[in-house]
């Protein structure tokens, strides 16, 4: 297997910043292609029900125009699975998703709704797109996926990163076992959620992740040493983790 391991940039809160003033600056796709100069390896867009940052023009524009693969994020909706059919966007990342929620919200309850779930990934398969879940770090979800028909799991790290130093470890532990076990199932594991600076050296470092999602964080950080350097420093931390873990 590959050391290698991916960065997926996610830049929804460009948007977001656009659409607080109704514009058209800052430009999403303009940051799509700075992150790829920079080192991501994919783009990453939730187009959400009430499309509070990502707009359906923004999804064509960034599967059409830029030089990398695109990952849609999404509800499992009939209306978000015919966008996805239309559009096809490299990958689709199905999360759970409430409208008064600020951001996602823990993974995606795949056991709980398999029958639900089950022909929207069938769905999107047959349209050759690559399905993964975000899910809890939690076998039977893993199980579930599996049962699905998902290809990927996404693991969801915003419990990790904002635990408190004394519990961190043993969040870490739970990914490492999780990721471990469904590679074991024959799932490509990725994980994302929350990843900053401090926190994304010890995830990255698992083998078997094969990439990472992140973007609050960079699109913050990117306010202070611009979006560039943000994404140049991510990517040195997760390639110095993995070339750590093989020592």
């Amino acid at each position: 297997m590959s050391n290698s391991l991916r960065l997926g940039v996610n830049i929804d809160h460009v948007a977001t910043v656009r659409n607080a003033r109704g514009g058209m600056q800052p430009d999403p796709f303009r940051a799509a292609q700075i992150a790829i100069e920079a080192g991501a390896d994919g783009i990453t867009a939730h187009l959400r029900e009430d499309r509070r940052h990502i707009r359906d023009n923004d999804i064509e524009r960034l599967k059409n125009e830029i030089a990398a693969p695109l990952n849609m994020e999404m509800a499992a909706t009939p209306e978000m699975v015919e966008i996805a059919r239309r559009t096809r966007p490299h990958a689709v990342c199905l999360v759970p998703e409430k409208r008064q929620e600020l951001t996602t919200e823990g993974g995606l309850n795949v056991a709980g709704g398999h029958n639900h779930i089950l022909p929207i990934v069938q769905s999107l398969n047959d349209a050759g797109i690559r399905v993964s879940l975000f899910i809890e770090a939690d076998r039977q979800q893993i199980d579930a996926a599996v049962s699905v028909g998902a290809s990927v799991i996404e693991l969801h790290t915003g419990t990790y990163c904002d635990a408190d130093p004394a519990n961190r470890e043993i969040e870490l532990e739970r990914l490492k076992t999780a990721a471990a076990y469904a590679d074991q199932a024959g799932l490509e594991c990725h994980a994302g959620h929350g990843l900053s600076f401090e926190t994304v050296k010890p995830v990255a470092a698992i083998p078997v992740v094969r990439e990472l999602n992140i973007g609050h964080f960079l699109i913050g950080e990117a306010i202070f040493v611009g979006l560039t350097e943000s994404i140049k420093i991510m990517r040195g931390l997760m390639n110095d983790a993995r070339s750590e873990s093989k020592k």
